[in-house]
């Protein structure tokens, strides 16, 4: 089975055609064009990947992800991003989506109480306007949480169980004044691993270690990326001091809530996406034949609900 990538990135040069933001880490004659990454995949044996948006929320700051959505329909879906403090954001979702392509959205904040010992009401989260669009259009929650938000998740998981979700890069939830570059430009994240938030995101591994004995998964709806080991570890390629969190995301999770990403362009050149493909190999080096096909393209392909390929 051919490869699917998870969560890349394409960006164009910054124009009115193009419109975006323009930051540090992508300045606004830098680019990531699709056919870079369309050459990586063809030559690395990848088949089909979700681009997910950078450079702005706005309406306009999307014509690049889907300019290329239009033209390659069946080897991308998009990921969209929302507004911060956009007042119909059910709206700005459907307008997104409208036109085929964008099947989620990102998100960073949740919007709860700071203390995890506060009553709780999901229906006051300032993002549950956002989940509740997602479950009635079936738009997938590409989830990035910040630390101060982990303890959030599970009252969404749990007000929400028919919205599919994807924790975005090895359920990392990046704490206050974690983020910097490092000397190539790209995010670099600085936190314990592994993650100190894994106690709060889902309360995930007892639940699913016993939901295991029993045959059943307590989160259907949720999936993890195998993504983003440069900007975590402190280690090259391999990354071997990740191998310990991504044995412990394949035992809790199972291979079919797993996903396999590269993080393009960030790794274009370091380590390069050849190497990012056979990362899982590196990291879960006892994965067998059915369930490595599932980690690098059987769970994002079913999950996702991706059309058949251009050569499938």
């Amino acid at each position: 089975m051919a490869h699917l990538d998870a969560h890349v990135h394409v960006f164009a040069k910054a124009s009115a055609e193009f419109p975006r933001e323009v930051s540090p880490d992508m300045p606004g004659h830098a680019e990531a064009t699709v056919e870079q990454l369309l050459g990586q995949m063809e030559k690395h044996g990848v088949e089909q990947a979700v681009l997910v948006q950078a450079g702005g929320a706005a309406i306009e700051h999307h014509a690049y992800l889907r300019r290329c959505l239009v033209e390659h329909p069946r080897r991308f879906l998009g990921i969209g991003l929302v507004p911060a403090g956009e007042t119909a954001p059910a709206g700005h979702m459907d307008r997104l989506a409208g036109e085929g392509g964008i099947i989620g959205f990102r998100l960073f904040t949740l919007g709860g109480p700071a203390d995890p010992l506060a009553p709780m009401d999901a229906r006051t989260f300032a993002t549950y306007p956002i989940w509740k669009r997602a479950a009635e259009k079936d738009y997938v929650i590409w989830l990035y949480p910040r630390a101060a938000d982990a303890h959030l998740v599970p009252y969404l998981l749990e007000m929400f169980p028919q919205v599919r979700v994807v924790f975005n890069h090895l359920m990392v939830c990046p704490g206050e004044g974690s983020f910097s570059l490092d000397e190539k430009g790209r995010p670099r994240i600085e936190v314990p691993m592994p993650p100190q938030t894994r106690y709060s995101t889902l309360g995930l591994k007892i639940g699913r270690i016993l939901a295991n004995t029993r045959g059943l998964h307590p989160y259907e709806n949720v999936c993890v990326h195998l993504s983003g080991q440069y900007a975590f570890s402190k280690e090259p390629w391999p990354y071997r001091d990740l191998a310990g969190w991504h044995a412990s995301l394949h035992m809790v999770m199972r291979a079919d809530r797993l996903m396999w990403a590269s993080d393009f362009p960030w790794i274009a050149e370091d380590p390069g996406y050849g190497k990012l493909v056979g990362v899982v190999d590196e990291l879960l080096p006892g994965l067998g034949q059915e369930e490595r096909a599932w980690i690098m393209g059987g769970t994002a392909r079913d999950f996702l609900r991706f059309p058949p390929s251009a050569n499938g």
